[in-house]
């Protein structure tokens, strides 16, 4: 995204996706929470106000955490807060440590206020979008489900703080990057503001967007284009690859 709506997050390339069935998938419940298999070891913190700071390694794989007292409201969010939305999140990084990146975001998102993250796909590997095969590293692809209270401006905002926190670098379109934070659907909403076209405008034509959201929600939909299963059927696999051997954690 120069802006987190409008960009891709990975891209296509010659890679075969392979079957579903041993994809690792995190989906969270009040009573049940998987363990993580991986350990990430430092990242940024994400200030009240969306602004990094760094912090100490204290060998704690979640962006530091909010104070009690917030935790416990963000928490009540799943049923005391007015009206909660369903929204869809997809990430990809094909810059620095990827997975630890992904996870961070994942982590970041959790300790947003008034936002929850229900689900975790798979990690997707696919090739860059827009640029000459072999001219940049691979991205990781993940898509993350969410209820929150946030409206869509303040989730996008959340999503570009994410971005800088981790040193995201807009230079050009197809330019590589840390990380990026699109928000694929809010609540069914369709919407043309130049601010924050909802869906995303080019979803229901990425694979590595559709791939890993057919994962986390098999009755999912695009609004406005149908669903997730017969686009993905339409668009194919190529460029694709599950990496069972990798799993984000989801957040506790």
């Amino acid at each position: 995204m120069p802006q987190a709506r409008g960009r891709a997050a990975g891209g296509g390339g010659g890679a075969q996706a392979g079957s579903a069935d041993h994809r690792p998938l995190r989906r969270r419940d009040h009573h049940n929470h998987s363990e993580p298999s991986m350990k990430p070891t430092r990242h940024p913190t994400l200030t009240a106000d969306g602004t990094a700071q760094a912090r100490p390694d204290f060998g704690d794989p979640t962006v530091q955490p909010v104070p009690a007292s917030v935790v416990e409201q963000v928490d009540a969010a799943d049923v005391t807060l007015s009206n909660p939305k369903h929204a869809v999140i997809s990430l990809g990084s094909n810059l620095g440590n990827r997975l630890e990146i992904l996870q961070g975001a994942v982590d970041a998102l959790e300790d947003t206020p008034g936002l929850r993250v229900k689900a975790v796909s798979p990690v997707y590997e696919t090739e860059p979008w827009g640029v000459e095969p072999g001219s940049q590293p691979t991205y990781f692809n993940a898509v993350v489900l969410i209820k929150t209270t946030l409206p869509p401006d303040s989730l996008l905002e959340r999503g570009q703080a994410i971005e800088e926190a981790f040193e995201r670098v807009r230079e050009e379109r197809w330019a590589p990057r840390t990380i990026d934070v699109d928000i694929l659907s809010y609540q069914g909403v369709v919407s043309d503001d130049p601010g924050l076209t909802l869906p995303h405008p080019r979803a229901h034509q990425r694979a590595f967007v559709l791939a890993p959201w057919l994962d986390i929600d098999p009755e999912a939909e695009v609004p406005g284009h149908g669903a997730v299963a017969a686009l993905l059927s339409a668009v194919g696999h190529e460029g694709v690859a599950p990496r069972a051997d990798l799993e984000l954690r989801l957040p506790e």
